[in-house]
């Protein structure tokens, strides 16, 4: 009796699961090349990109590219993604190696060069299914909350008012590239930086 009891014991625990495997750093490498190289191409030849080509330029098989990216719209999410967690990232990184100004600053102007580049690959990202919206939707949190971080910590320093909305930062700058056109348009904002950092510090 004292078996079986036992048993159904046994029976009855969990099964622990096994730990998921990291993705191996050669099958990382090739990801972000794949990536590197597709968003040239998609900015130079649009959605219509060969896809062939962009492995062959990445110097991987097709079978590698279509086991990260099973399709094309795949890819193209997954372009516009990356630029948008490089951005985050690049935000964590001023922060540490920068005064609070001098890092908001740094990373306004790589915004700027982000909504020039999502300008130039639109007609790429028009084609993926939900078009443009959607991909801006799921990443609006993560560019928030860079810069929130990034003028809360220029507030605490005392270098900015107090009552600033960070979001009265990049409203002006995508605004810019609604009513001008290419170069000029990433020349104006890049001047507007400028202009909205010293319209947004703290009076002394």
């Amino acid at each position: 009796m004292q078996l079986f009891s036992r048993m159904a014991r046994k029976r009855s625990q969990p099964v622990p699961r096994k730990p998921r495997r990291k993705p191996r750093t050669d099958a990382l490498r090739n990801r972000e090349r794949i990536l590197d190289v597709a968003k040239e191409a998609f900015t130079l030849y649009g959605a219509a990109a060969s896809l062939d080509d962009i492995a062959r330029q990445a110097d991987v098989g097709a079978g590698t590219l279509y086991r990260h990216f099973p399709n094309r719209d795949a890819l193209i999410e997954a372009v516009y993604r990356s630029e948008v967690e490089k951005l985050a990232a690049a935000g964590r990184r001023f922060s540490e190696i920068m005064p609070p100004i001098e890092a908001l600053r740094a990373w306004m102007l790589l915004f700027v060069d982000h909504v020039a580049q999502k300008h130039i690959i639109a007609p790429a990202l028009n084609s993926v299914v939900g078009g443009v919206s959607k991909l801006i939707e799921g990443s609006r949190s993560t560019i928030h909350g860079a810069i929130d971080a990034l003028v809360k910590r220029a507030i605490k320093s005392g270098d900015l008012r107090k009552n600033l909305d960070p979001q009265d930062l990049l409203r002006p700058l995508i605004g810019v590239f609604y009513v001008a056109s290419g170069s000029d348009a990433q020349h104006s904002a890049t001047r507007l930086v400028d202009i909205l950092i010293a319209g947004s510090r703290r009076s002394r």
